[in-house]
């Protein structure tokens, strides 16, 4: 707990200058956590020593990241979506010069993860330019720590039915609960002290809704690592395994945000 606790601060002690300061810098970060991520993910599938795979991967994810406003969108006679198209035909190419070894099934494998993974970060980057960004983003992640903390807390005080025991087995139904309560508490001080153009019924409405999404991203996660084996997606964050073990939730509560227009 002690080694979580510091890992934790100097982590966010890192993150949230760059989160206030915006801008290149700010999306270079998104950039580099976005491909370590990926190629969490990719490993965890055990594709083999294939470096092209991996850099066709990142290359594919860097370009989901474009923002929809950036002149990025169209270099040279190709646009954002032929370049993807572009990427998929260079893929399934692959597979005929290794013979096979590198499958159709590895080439849907890195595609589904490389626009799982850009999914939520292009959301991040998109939500950090956008109007009263840096409320949004900390409301955001305010919303996924509470829940995080709240599951914990009460799924140790008052846990005994198991939420969902082959995919994450210490997981409780009354912590998941409890997450929910605490997200819905810390959205209405949030909203008291920097107040949302929304109503307070519908902030607590949509608190609910994206504690519950928030959830189910950490079990989607969490069914990863248990189909592939592996106990943590990572360990460049000592006590908290990975990048995608940290930004799970994220990946669904971002994009959730935008999708019902509340950001």
């Amino acid at each position: 707990m002690k080694q979580r606790t510091i890992t934790a601060l100097i982590a966010l002690a890192i993150f949230l200058p760059f989160v206030i300061f915006g801008g290149l810098p700010f999306t270079i970060l998104v950039y580099v956590m976005a491909s370590v991520g990926l190629v969490e993910l990719i490993r965890m599938r055990n594709i083999g020593g294939y470096i092209v795979p991996y850099l066709l991967a990142v290359l594919l994810l860097w370009l989901i990241l474009i923002p929809g406003s950036s002149i990025l969108l169209t270099i040279g006679w190709f646009s954002k979506f032929e370049m993807i198209a572009l990427i998929i035909l260079l893929l399934l190419a692959y597979t005929v010069l290794v013979k096979n070894q590198f499958t159709f099934d590895h080439v849907g494998f890195i595609l589904l993860a490389s626009f799982y993974v850009g999914l939520g970060f292009y959301y991040l980057l998109e939500t950090r330019d956008g109007n009263h960004a840096l409320s949004n983003i900390l409301y955001a992640f305010f919303i996924i720590w509470s829940t995080d903390t709240g599951a914990y807390l009460f799924g140790r005080a008052f846990g005994k039915r198991k939420l969902w025991p082959t995919i994450s087995p210490n997981k409780t139904i009354e912590g998941a609960l409890g997450g929910i309560v605490l997200a819905c508490a810390v959205a209405i001080v949030f909203h008291l002290v920097e107040p949302f153009r929304h109503s307070l019924v519908t902030v607590v409405g949509v608190t609910i809704l994206a504690s519950i999404f928030g959830q189910i991203g950490d079990l989607v996660e969490s069914a990863f690592k248990r189909n592939y084996g592996v106990k943590d997606s990572g360990n460049i964050l000592p006590g908290h395994g990975g990048i995608l073990d940290r930004f799970d939730s994220m990946l669904f509560v971002i994009p959730l945000l935008h999708f019902i227009h509340f950001v």
